[in-house]
């Protein structure tokens, strides 16, 4: 017996990523386009990386607030009143080491071993792996791909809940498929909570990221104070921050002192200096963001035009987001596709499986790069799509 085989079966079972299986094939390639990971291609804005230089210069590298120093939930607090046109207190967000930290003390404070979690896929992975290291039962529940996009059907969801359920894991606007809940699909999502005494963690980490106009519809639209919902979030891709693993979660003021806990006994708090940065992105960062997305949007719609004319690409014109997820006609196996296209197209692309159930059969593009790059990497994969 192998020291693998004593450790505890969750942590050993933890999935592999199937993202960083291609990129690790693919990265060293000269002239590769890397089209895999969920991030844009522009370094951190000077405005955020100068002020936690200052704050660096200024020796704020000391133990700090568990739950983010003052200045910076205040800041969240004025930059979710600007977008979500609702009044908030500093003691409804605690700063966490990105998203991911939020999601893992969501998953903590809702669910143990035993119980079930329910998220939507195809599905950005962490949620289902982090879930499943704590013990909880991942349970996919499967999103409709039809000629007017991606849909939840909401009775699908419903017959998904046993007695074990504990939460619901709402990714909306969505990585990968760029499905986002309108106001009537949220609403449904949350009668269902209320019926049956579930937690809600609400991921909506691009609600910016909309192609829209404003904003996309957000749980804080039909909430009430009492309702059970905890929302995560990321600096990672609005700022261009993804390195610096910085994000929030928003909970309940009765709730702060036990997430205060949880930072206390994971991360001990977020490093002070890299707070500077934070509040600047939020404070001087809506127009970055909007030029983001002009770009991204300009790039969708470069990929969808150029795969498109192709004739055998099935896919929804995402709205919201900025990934493409799309099937291609002849293509077998997407997994062997993805490290195929590396091999003769030079363009790094995800393969769907790596997006948990329902992810069979297709693939994900990250469009948020240079629109010459992505131009140039739309027409390579049309040229390996029409030689399959």
């Amino acid at each position: 017996m192998s020291l693998i085989d004593l450790v505890r079966a969750e942590a050993r079972l933890a999935p592999v990523s199937g993202i960083e299986a291609v990129a690790n094939y693919g990265r060293d390639r000269a002239g590769l386009i890397p089209l895999w990971s969920g991030e844009g291609d522009m370094p951190t804005p000077a405005f955020i990386s100068d002020a936690a230089a200052r704050g660096l210069a200024n020796g704020e590298t000391f133990y700090t607030w568990q739950a983010g120093i003052p200045e910076l939930r205040q800041a969240i607090v004025r930059y979710h009143q600007r977008h979500f046109g609702r009044t908030f207190g500093a003691d409804e967000f605690i700063v966490t080491v990105g998203g991911m930290q939020a999601i893992t003390m969501a998953l903590e404070a809702t669910a143990g071993a035993g119980d079930e979690a329910l998220y939507l896929a195809p599905a950005w992975p962490n949620f289902a792996g982090a879930a499943g290291v704590a013990g909880v039962k991942p349970v996919p529940v499967l999103l409709d791909m039809t000629g007017n996009g991606w849909s939840c059907d909401i009775e699908r969801v419903a017959a998904a809940i046993t007695p074990r359920t504990k939460v619901i894991f709402v990714n909306s606007p969505s990585n990968p498929t760029g499905w986002t809940a309108d106001r009537e699909t949220l609403q449904a999502i949350l009668d269902l909570a209320r019926k049956h005494g579930l937690w809600i963690v609400a991921d909506e980490i691009y609600a910016l990221f909309y192609y829209g106009g404003g904003r996309a519809a957000s749980f804080m639209d039909i909430m009430e104070p009492e309702d059970k919902i905890l929302f995560v979030n990321t600096f990672s891709k609005n700022w261009a921050m993804t390195g610096w693993r910085v994000g929030w979660l928003k909970t309940h003021p009765s709730l702060s002192r036990m997430f205060e806990n949880l930072v206390q006994y994971s991360s001990s708090g977020v490093a002070q200096f890299m707070q500077r940065g934070a509040i600047a992105a939020l404070d001087e960062g809506d127009g970055f963001i909007a030029e983001q997305v002009a770009r991204a949007r300009q790039a969708r719609d470069i990929v969808c035009k150029v795969l498109g004319d192709t004739g055998r690409v099935r896919f929804c014109v995402p709205p919201a987001a900025f990934y493409l997820f799309f099937a291609v006609d002849g293509m077998k196996d997407a997994e062997k596709g993805a490290f195929d296209i590396v091999d003769k197209a030079a363009v790094g692309v995800a393969p769907g499986t790596a997006f948990c159930a329902g992810g069979e059969g297709f693939l994900r593009l990250c469009f948020h790069r240079r629109l010459d790059q992505v131009e140039e990497a739309s027409h390579r994969l049309a040229k390996w799509i029409r030689e399959l």
